[in-house]
Formats: structure tokens, sequence, C-alpha cells
């Protein structure tokens, strides 16, 4: 099922939109989230189709400088985990008709920890489905504008924004009511929604 989402979702056409900088938007309310370890699984990571290469560690260098900037600046009095592993990608190449050159993306598995005592949250766990955002240059196909690094950085923030998203979702873990307008914008990466939508399932 993931390589047919990837596959899927790459081609997909939507409205161009600007990489999240946690610098430059407003805090959610997490309530008493406070991060203390951010981990990434990055070794078994399946390459979907046509795709550049990238490393293990190159992958999680980018995952976890993501995650850690937009989420050290929320100092709860709980301290929680965010674990994640990678479990497939399509960084976009530069081959193929322009009017089809795909979009990057991934597939992540994300978890939430409680850290005393150390226990994971199993069913708040999650998989999500993650698009590269595309500007002017590189709505036809993001390979012939930006290089492996700049691909993996895209989607690293928008993964880090999805988690917030999904954490959103999740705050009665932090004290807070979960509102309705959360649970249904952290449906926009549930890879278990998109599959439904996109008749995958």
């Amino acid at each position: 099922m993931i390589r047919n989402l990837i596959a899927a979702a790459c081609l997909a056409v939507t409205a161009a939109c600007s990489v999240p900088n946690p610098d430059l938007e407003e805090q959610v309310d997490l309530g008493n989230f406070r991060l203390q370890s951010n981990v990434a699984v990055t070794k078994n990571a399946r390459k979907m189709g046509v795709s550049r290469d990238a490393t293990a560690e190159e992958w999680e260098t980018a995952l976890e400088a993501a995650i850690d900037k937009r989420f050290r600046r929320y100092d709860g009095d709980t301290p929680y985990t965010i674990s994640y592993s990678l479990d497939g990608y399509i960084l976009a190449t530069k081959g193929g008709r322009l009017a089809l050159a795909p979009r990057s993306a991934m597939s992540m598995t994300v978890h939430i920890w409680q850290t005393d005592p150390l226990l994971r949250l199993k069913d708040r766990s999650k998989q999500l489905l993650i698009l590269e955002q595309l500007d002017g240059e590189s709505v036809i196909g993001s390979g012939l504008f930006r290089d492996a690094d700049e691909q993996m950085a895209n989607l690293a923030a928008q993964f880090a924004k999805a988690v917030e998203r999904w954490l959103q979702a999740n705050a009665d873990l932090f004290g807070e009511d979960v509102s309705d307008a959360a649970k249904e914008a952290a449906k926009k990466d549930d890879a278990a929604e998109i599959a439904k939508k996109a008749g995958a399932g």
C-alpha cells in the first residue's frame, strides 16, 4: 500500500504552498507538552520508483533537525519523546516529461512516548504521508530545480508541521480539549484517510 500511495500522491496536482517555518508561525496550544527527545529511524527506508538516492544518515539529520526546530519552542511541564520511522520515499529526479514530473514524497510512522515511566502510547501511533510543497518553479517537478538535500529539507519541514497537527489531534494527552477542527486538520496527512480517498486501501 505504501508504494501505491506514494506513487499516486507524487503525481497529484495541488495548490502551491510555502515551506512551513516555525520561526514565522504562531505556536499552537499543546498544553503541558515539552519535547525531551526526538528519535529518527531511517535505516529500513525503501526507495520507491524512480528516485534520487539518499543515505539513512542524511535522512536522519534532516528529519531530526526539522522536528527539533519546530518543537523546542514548546516549554510545557511534562516531557515527551517523539520517535518516527521513515518507511519509504521518492526524491523527484530531472527525468521524465515535464508535465508529469513527480513530486517528492515520503511515508512516515510516528509515535509519542511518555517519559516517566518510559512508555510508548501505542494507540496514538499514526502513519503519515508527506508531500513536498511546490512553488512557482517546482510546480513542474522539483527534480529540475532542487537538489536532493533541498528536497529532503522541504519534506522534513512538512513532516514536522504534520506532526504538530497530529499532536493537536491528540491534545488530550497534554491536558487540552481536542477540537473537531484539529481532528479534521490531522486527516490531511493521515495515510489511512488518504488511502480511502485514493481507493488504495
